[in-house]
């Protein structure tokens, strides 16, 4: 008897230091994660490094424009010398973005300086101007729809909301682009019958949340109405997303999750809450799951694409948590979405660093939010 006494005692207090291990591994993987999916000056600095390289990074660019005669064959800097970097014109926008976002945020970091000075060599009234006036020609009104219209709209909000002696100026500067715009939704959008559901630049749901977020800000009452509009007509009736469909092989943009973030800014709390219900289930429950998407070659431009589909999820699930303690679970999701992509962004390939790190950065805003 006492034999098995001792015996039982030598096994519990095994078990007690076999659970006290696994949780002291536990906390350190979690902290450990924390840390590297945490915004830190640091982090900060060195994630604006990467606009900072490529802002005035001329080639190679993809330019997207249609040609009207041989008089449209101009360098990119004479087409877009406000946003002519960063490969193509919407990377350049939200990288002028991310470099406003970080200043605002951490004006303390070392290179507050370097971004500054580019930011005021390209956001001057006169390379604006010129930027609307490819706008205006003929085949390229629709340039950029609405992906890059969404990051104009991104950029000027946040110029706007900034109380900066420099941010004020540019912002000035950048609002007549912003204005036009805007007015190209308000034609746009109503005649759109079919919504987009692509996980690339074409994506609706994606184009229309940071114009609604603008229209907001901006007390503007003709663009809210139209997406709020819009929105409800393409998703209202939404059932049972095919989840597991995604990603295709170049998405960097979650259409799913792009929706619920969407019809989660549209939709007062219980309509939103029924219609997710019937729309994405799966996301109520706890031992939900969503698998990270895999990045076969960071090298290839389209497949290095998934990195931005991961902060693309991570974004649209923190934001989502935030809104309701009952979407909790989802915050250690999107952390591992980070945690896969995160320490990629900066491996030296042009096909992922002109953009990825505006992408990360929403997505670790999104996770602070939640701090």
């Amino acid at each position: 008897m006492g034999i098995q006494l001792i015996l039982s005692i030598k096994n519990t207090l095994t078990i007690i230091c076999f659970v006290f291990t696994l949780f002291l591994t536990v906390s350190t993987s979690v902290n450990a994660q924390t840390e590297t999916t945490s915004l830190t000056v640091e982090k900060a600095n060195a994630l604006a490094q990467l606009p900072l390289k490529c802002l005035h990074q001329e080639y190679p660019n993809k330019l997207g424009q249609v040609l009207n005669d041989s008089s449209a064959l101009q360098s990119p800097i004479e087409l877009h010398p406000a946003f002519y970097g960063c490969f193509d014109w919407h990377s350049a926008v939200h990288g002028h973005w991310l470099l406003v976002r970080l200043l605002k945020q951490f004006p303390e970091m070392a290179s507050s300086s370097a971004i500054r000075s580019a930011l005021k060599q390209q956001l001057t009234a006169t390379n604006i101007e010129l930027e609307i006036a490819f706008f205006k020609t003929k085949h390229n009104e629709s340039f950029e729809r609405t992906y890059g219209w969404a990051w104009i709209l991104k950029l000027q909000e946040e110029l706007m909301t900034w109380d900066d002696s420099d941010g004020k100026e540019w912002s000035k500067n950048l609002q007549p682009l912003s204005d036009l715009i805007v007015g190209k939704y308000v034609v746009f959008l109503p005649k759109l019958v079919y919504p987009i559901r692509s996980g690339e630049h074409i994506n609706t749901a994606f184009g229309l949340t940071f114009a609604y977020d603008y229209a907001l800000l901006t007390h503007n009452d003709s663009l809210k109405s139209v997406i709020a509009t819009k929105a409800k007509q393409f998703y209202l009736s939404d059932k049972n997303y095919p989840l597991n469909y995604e990603p295709s092989g170049y998405d960097f943009l979650s259409g799913g999750l792009e929706e619920v973030d969407l019809m989660r800014r549209i939709l007062p709390k219980p309509e939103f809450e029924r219609w997710l219900k019937l729309y994405l289930p799966q996301l109520f429950k706890k031992n939900f799951s969503l698998a990270v998407g895999k990045v076969g070659d960071r090298s290839d431009g389209k497949l290095v694409h998934l990195d931005g589909l991961n902060f693309s999820r991570a974004w649209c699930l923190y934001a989502l948590s935030l809104s309701d303690k009952q979407f909790a679970h989802l915050r250690a999701i999107a952390d591992q979405h980070i945690a896969y992509s995160l320490p990629s962004i900066v491996d030296g390939d042009y096909m992922g660093e002109h953009w990825l790190a505006t992408f990360a950065v929403l997505a670790l805003l999104e996770k602070e939010k939640n701090n």
